[in-house]
């Protein structure tokens, strides 16, 4: 229902409200009506719309779902958040029994302050036309209600839905108001109007007590302590104070005494009755719109925060695993430190208030006990380094301010300290201003032996300038010594190639193959190169050499520490680690835990402790504080460039994508069809995951048949033209290419569509060259030299095996026969070709079948493309989650502007 637009219809009593669906003129099918609505037509005249009511119960759930999906109609949206608003204030008890203008018993929302009313100010300027759809009977068709009377009613509708059972009596004390069932409770209506809300004013420095004052609900400006209210003769509001009172002692008990004085005005403070109003007091009464307003000239500002620091020692020494530092906490008022008297003081008080600086001040109980404590347990020089640069650390769940002293403060200005480094004689090449930058900020991480990634975008010479800090390091006193390079083995000969080039001289051998020996391949201070595969099985032999810095390229191939890969490398020790790579977070951020644990071990935590502390408010509660102390502690230790960034790569040619739609063929269309019908129906009958692997069943076979029939069908020798909407464009898109004398790079996810390709290519007289994951290295690196060299015109790739790492300047042109779904892996395939080197336009050409699952994700990665910076979509596995009525929208084939299937 969350499709269609919504309009909320007031009853009394309000839980007995419903919401009017409906689909808007031009909207959409319309709906089984038992109501009309009047709303505005695309030509801007109103007429009637038939439209479902829905009880307000089965309707909350409809519409907060539809707040979540971004696939909503705004009028849904709309009501999906006044629902949380809502809610929201029913969790914090802003809710009063009440009697209606038709005597029923219901549940409002009250006391609001002004906070309160400005948010529902600010949600009723926001309320499209559509949610305020007038119904036809008793009103003008050409009226629409006030949005904010409207809202402050669908409100208290929510709110009498919510309070109902046991705790519902207890709060109003009278059962009527525990019933789901209207009540008509006439009796009750003196009881139930409160016109007044409390608040407690605390006096005193030594010895408090605290003063009940009485607001004026239809006026808050109004108040009057009680003793002056009983001194007058209001009847009424001395008895809707009473009520009031006795929920408020109910909050705070200490408050019970004044329920049985003649006039209850104020009552004396213990010092206990102090510390439960400083703990849980204060929150208690505000869940029941009691405010507590403390002495202006009592001091409430005490703070605590930790102080880091530790032995200055040399660098390396610094961060060594046995390197502890001290961690004490520090009291202060304001900004000004107690001085240690000050704090033997505050720990031997035993009082909420301790006379500190001629002045009382107010102690909460936990900071008298971090004042007894003075010291924590010391925690490692790279913990404490990222505490201080985060400016908070973590004490039992909850993150408390942090000061640093000595070699820490050193450090952060170290890390944000930005120095230039030459560049080396040696190197062969001219490294541009940015590689420079980078050169210089792998110096200063290697140096200080923290480590770091370099996530440039693929294309800005992560390479070069890695080869750069080598033979840099290598000119230090004391030189340098063997680099070891662990990278995928596509990338091989692509990194022998650059050290040669760019560092003529300097030894590089590939630890790899049969007959690989480490005490011939790794004497001497040059480059080593080996496969992630090959480090896996000799982990004991690399572990056993003294490397000078280890390299993992293309990092994400460890981004499951769980992994033997990724413990393998842990193995290997060095004096600096660097991982490169140009998507250091392509799922979710435990990815970025995997990297950066690797090159500075420590930093983050614990997996579980880095998943509850950040990974979770970051990814699911979307916490911006939370991701932006995150930022502050990584940044340091990931440098990250994109080639759009100003100054970076501006003599990098232009990049123009295009998505292309293309309709389905009837053939595809018949089995598309027939495929969804099948396999929704084994999805109903199934669960856990059995289901999950269904869905990715059907999503698979729905993307090959939107690729082509005979790549669904597995067809031995196929005949191909005519049958895909997809390979018809592909043939006109090659035949404009390559008569501009164009060179193309052809990416699909499936080596055996990339083989269907090669064959259909073939017998149009077009030469081509595939390359994938089975493709020997020496192969490899021929198909490649050949492609860059002008023979062939042509290249198909699959896109897991060649997406990363290949240097492919030749291709003016990218196509993607088919989605990854995941739009930083796509970007690196793209990056192939648009990466420097590039002199030429590139233009990227992504194919998707209309009406099709392809067309409903084509338009949810262009809607969230920017969470590729933060927190990526999960691709397929996500999808999985689905509901079964969720994915059948998804997969649904419909029919198009543009006619749909041929």
């Amino acid at each position: 229902m969350e499709r269609y637009a919504a309009v909320f219809e007031a009853a009394d009593p309000p839980r007995t409200s419903t919401i009017a669906f409906y689909a808007h003129p031009g909207g959409g099918p319309g709906l089984p009506a038992d109501t009309e609505v009047v709303v505005a037509g695309p030509d801007g005249a109103r007429r009637s719309a038939p439209a479902v009511r829905v009880p307000l119960t089965e309707a909350i759930p409809l519409l907060s779902r539809a707040r979540r999906t971004g696939r909503a109609h705004p009028a849904a949206a709309f009501w999906g958040a006044a629902v949380v608003l809502a809610l929201g204030l029913v969790a914090r008890g802003r809710v009063r029994p009440a009697v209606t203008d038709g005597d029923f018993d219901a549940w409002l929302l009250a006391p609001l302050d002004a906070a309160d009313h400005a948010r529902v100010r600010d949600l009723a300027h926001a309320m499209p036309p559509h949610a305020r759809a007038a119904p036809l009977a008793g009103r003008d068709p050409a009226e629409l209600p006030d949005a904010e009377p409207l809202l402050r009613a669908f409100l208290d509708a929510v709110a009498d839905t919510m309070p109902r059972g046991a705790a519902a009596v207890h709060a109003a004390g009278a059962p009527a108001f525990a019933s789901p069932e209207p009540q008509r409770v006439p009796h009750l209506r003196g009881w139930a109007d409160q016109g007044v809300r409390l608040s407690l004013r605390v006096e005193g420095d030594e010895r408090f007590r605290v003063v009940v004052q009485v607001h004026n609900l239809a006026d808050p400006t109004l108040v009057v302590d009680a003793a002056e209210l009983w001194a007058g003769a209001n009847q009424r509001l001395r008895a809707d104070a009473t009520v009031a009172l006795r929920r408020a002692a109910r909050a705070y008990p200490p408050l019970e005494p004044l329920l049985d004085r003649p006039v209850p005005d104020a009552t004396t403070l213990t010092d206990g009755d102090v510390e439960l109003l400083l703990t849980t007091g204060a929150v208690r009464l505000a869940g029941a719109g009691v405010e507590v307003h403390w002495p202006k000239d009592l001091v409430r500002d005490l703070t605590a925060r930790v102080v880091l620091g530790g032995d200055r020692g040399d660098r390396p020494g610094f961060f060594g695993p046995d390197q502890l530092t001290a961690v004490n906490w520090q009291l202060a008022l304001g900004d000004d430190p107690l001085t240690p008297e000050e704090l033997d003081l505050l720990a031997e008080a035993h009082r909420p208030v301790v006379r500190l600086r001629d002045r009382w001040t107010l102690v909460d109980p936990e900071l008298a006990r971090r004042a007894r404590e003075r010291a924590l347990a010391p925690v490692t020089a790279v913990t404490a380094l990222g505490a201080a640069l985060t400016g908070t650390v973590e004490v039992d769940g909850v993150e408390v301010p942090v000061a640093t002293t000595g070699r820490l403060d050193e450090l952060k200005a170290e890390l944000a300290r930005e120095e230039r480094v030459d560049q080396p004689a040696a190197l062969r090449a001219t490294l541009r201003d940015y590689q420079l930058r980078g050169l210089a900020w792998l110096h200063r991480m290697t140096s200080l032996g923290l480590g770091g990634c370099l996530a440039d975008d693929m294309g800005l010479g992560k390479t070069i300038t890695l080869i750069a800090l080598h033979l840099h390091r290598a000119g230090l006193p004391g030189g340098g010594g063997p680099t070891l390079v662990v990278c995928p083995t596509s990338l091989l000969g692509n990194w022998q190639r650059e050290v040669e080039r760019f560092a003529p001289g300097v030894p590089v051998r590939r630890y790899h193959g049969p007959g690989r020996d480490l005490a011939r391949d790794a004497d001497h201070t040059g480059f080593v190169l080996t496969t992630y595969t090959t480090m896996r099985l000799d982990a004991d032999a690399l572990a056993g050499h003294e490397w000078d810095l280890v390299v993992a390229d293309e990092a994400q191939h460890v981004k499951n520490p769980a992994s033997d890969t990724a413990k393998a490398l842990r193995r290997v020790p060095a004096r600096a680690r660097v991982a490169l790579t140009g998507t250091p977070v392509e799922n979710t951020l435990s990815e970025l835990w995997a990297v950066l644990d690797w090159t500075t071990p420590g930093l983050l935590g614990t997996l579980p402790r880095f998943r509850a502390r950040w990974a979770k408010p970051v990814e699911v509660d979307r916490d911006a504080d939370t991701a932006a102390r995150l930022g502050r502690l990584v940044a340091p230790f990931l440098l990250r460039r994109r080639k759009t960034d100003p100054g970076i790569a501006p003599e990098l040619p232009a990049k123009t994508e295009t998505d292309h739609p293309v309709a389905l063929t009837r053939e595809q269309a018949a089995l598309y069809e027939a495929v969804v019908r099948e396999l929704m129906a084994e999805i109903a009958d199934s669960s856990g995951i059995a289901r999950r692997g269904r869905v990715v069943r059907l999503l698979t076979a729905l993307k090959q048949v939107c690729n082509h029939p005979a790549q669904y069908l597995k067809e031995g020798s196929p005949v191909l033209a005519g049958r895909s909407g997809k390979l018809e464009l592909l043939d006109e898109l090659l035949d404009t290419i390559l008569a501009e004398g164009g060179s193309v790079l052809v990416f699909t996810q499936y080596v055996a569509m990339a083989r269907l390709l090669e064959r259909h290519l073939a017998a149009r007289g077009t030469t081509t060259a595939l390359l994938h994951g089975g493709t020997p290295v020496a192969a490899r690196e021929d198909v490649v030299r050949r492609f860059q060299d002008g023979g062939v015109p042509v290249f198909l790739l699959s896109l897991k095996a060649a997406g990363t790492g290949l240097n492919l300047t030749r291709a003016d042109h990218v196509v993607h026969y088919d989605r990854w779904w995941n739009p930083a892996v796509e970007d690196q395939a793209t990056d192939r070709a648009h990466r420097i080197g590039q002199t030429r336009p590139v233009q990227v050409h992504r194919l998707v079948a209309e009406g099709t699952v392809e067309d409903r994700i084509a338009a949810m990665l262009r809607a969230k493309r920017d969470l590729a910076d933060s927190v990526l979509t999960r691709g397929e596995a996500a999808l999985t989650e689905l509901t079964d009525a969720e994915l059948a929208d998804l997969v649904e084939l419909r029919a198009t502007d543009h006619g749909g299937a041929r």
